[in-house]
């Protein structure tokens, strides 16, 4: 059974940060692509950053040069740093991962398409 567990959200001041990571529980099997997303109230779903078994990225244009996605030491973790905070940033952040390794393409354009195994999220919040 995969198991997608993710922590470090809570609330800042504008232009402050906050580091969110990820552990995803994995048997036998080996992860293709990890990647974050985020929901905010009343809006669809997107894909933040995501990040390949080579560790080619993949970020939202409006996060670039604030937010770095990384991989851990320890296997399956993944972790997003986000710096400059602002109060568009705010939603629950998802954490998400495919052992697909034909979906690494969808995975790199951060569609939910290619991603399996989600997490449940965790809330980030912003204010001004």
């Amino acid at each position: 059974q995969v198991q997608v567990v993710e922590s470090g959200g809570g609330s800042v001041q504008a232009g402050g940060s906050l580091r969110l990571s990820c552990t995803i529980s994995l048997y036998k099997a080996s992860i293709a692509c990890m990647g974050w997303f985020r929901q905010a109230p009343g809006k669809e779903r997107e894909g933040v950053a995501s990040i390949d078994s080579e560790d080619y990225t993949s970020y939202l244009d409006s996060v670039k040069g604030r937010f770095t996605i990384s991989k851990g030491n320890a296997k399956n973790t993944l972790y997003l740093q986000m710096d400059s905070l602002k109060p568009e940033d705010t939603a629950v952040y998802y954490c998400a991962a495919t052992i697909v390794t034909r979906k690494r393409a969808a995975c790199l354009r951060r569609e939910s398409a290619g991603f399996g195994y989600w997490g449940q999220g965790t809330q980030v919040t912003v204010s001004s």
